[in-house]
């Protein structure tokens, strides 16, 4: 039963992929329809994050008194839900409107799903879980593309993938009855524990302080390496548009190879080994998009910032319970996911404004300093969590 549950929630958490890179690849066209500026987009990106925080924020609250499962097949059913309205929308205003359930259901999900497999399964499966994500961001995508060769058919696109995610809405709600037979016993200890607290509360706690600067310094890498990649390799490099969106998606390669080689590897390694791995890699490659090399050496550069950022991530949600205790594991799930959020909301556009008067050239130098900020977070991190003999850094797992 536990097995045909992780399958479950695998399955799930593709349907937090699939928003995530669908409406960029649509947003040429529908600017294009509704005659809107290209900086439009911003109205509905930063809807969806403003209230993923919020949902994030509040997720312990509501995961603790409908549980697991109600939530995640409620939230999945909401996204499908505003895919479909995406479809039909004819003005900004009906974009903005169903970006509040889209960005609503992305965070509660999010918290909820990680929370659970950091509790009751092994980091191997959390490094999985994250590459189904992956199969989401990359699944959109394409279909939305196809339906573009068609006259732009960006309504048809959003069709599509909202047959996805209702079918994917179907199986969560029909599993509602695994999830209570599969853990009717754990969950009950769980719950017996568990405990929502105050973001104030966990604010005074330097180690939540420290790990959500380390989170934001991540999903800012992450998400900054995404977007301005291909501006990269066009202006520093020569690149053409197209050339420069085919190295792309060596990056995007990379994370989810990184994170398949990160769950074979759990076996063996601890998170926190896997995280310091991650990391060497990762400043590696910053390195090398820094030094005056080929395109194609840059481009390298972008798979091994993948490669490296990858295990980071997963492997440091699912110490969570081990570093904040069981008890507030789940406030303290929503609040990492909120703190991610916010990295990913405000890093890159940040980058943007500081590239039209600096240039684009600065773009490996942005990523180091988010690189610094993460690594001296980890630093004191580590450090408080030694003190709580809460710090387990050996090399391997044991048993």
């Amino acid at each position: 039963m536990a097995t045909l549950l992780l399958m479950i929630i695998y399955i799930a958490f593709i349907s937090l992929g699939i928003p995530d890179s669908l409406f960029g690849t649509a947003w040429p066209a529908i600017n294009q329809e509704f005659g809107l500026p290209v900086s439009a987009a911003g109205y509905v990106t930063f809807t969806i994050s403003g209230c993923t925080i919020i949902s994030s924020l509040v997720s312990a609250r509501v995961i603790n008194k409908y549980g697991t499962g109600m939530v995640t097949a409620i939230s999945v059913v909401m996204t499908a839900a505003a895919l479909l309205g995406f479809s039909f929308s004819q003005s900004l205003a009906w974009f903005c409107l169903f970006a509040i359930p889209l960005g609503l259901g992305a965070g509660a999900v999010d918290s909820a799903l990680n929370n659970y497999v950091a509790l009751h399964y092994k980091s191997t499966h959390m490094n999985f879980l994250h590459c189904f994500y992956g199969v989401g961001v990359s699944l959109s995508p394409y279909l939305m593309s196809l339906a573009l060769s068609e006259q732009d058919n960006w309504q048809g696109g959003y069709r599509m993938v909202f047959l996805i995610q209702g079918a994917i809405a179907l199986i969560a709600l029909i599993s509602l009855p695994i999830w209570n037979k599969a853990n009717q016993n754990k969950q009950e200890s769980v719950d017996e524990t568990s405990k929502t607290v105050s973001i104030a509360y966990l604010f005074r706690l330097s180690s939540a302080r420290a790990v959500w600067l380390t989170f934001i310094g991540s999903c800012a890498i992450e998400y900054t390496a995404g977007i301005w990649g291909s501006t990269f390799l066009v202006h520093t490099k020569g690149l053409s548009a197209e050339s420069a969106a085919k190295c792309l998606t060596l990056y995007y390669v990379g994370m989810a190879f990184g994170r398949l080689l990160a769950s074979l590897a759990a076996n063996k390694l601890t998170s926190w080994k896997l995280i310091h791995i991650g990391q060497s890699i990762l400043v590696a490659a910053i390195v090398v998009l820094m030094l005056p090399l080929p395109a194609v050496v840059s481009a390298a550069g972008l798979f091994m910032i993948g490669l490296g950022n990858a295990p980071i991530f997963p492997n440091l949600l699912h110490l969570t319970p081990k570093n904040f205790g069981k008890e507030i594991s789940q406030s303290m799930m929503g609040a990492q996911m909120a703190a991610s959020y916010v990295g990913i909301t405000l890093m890159p556009p940040l980058f943007g404004l500081l590239a039209q008067s600096l240039g684009v050239d600065i773009f490996p130098y942005y990523l180091m300093i988010l690189f610094l900020v993460m690594i001296l977070s980890m630093v004191r991190l580590t450090a408080s969590l030694k003190k709580q003999n809460l710090y387990a850094g050996g090399w391997f797992n044991r048993g």
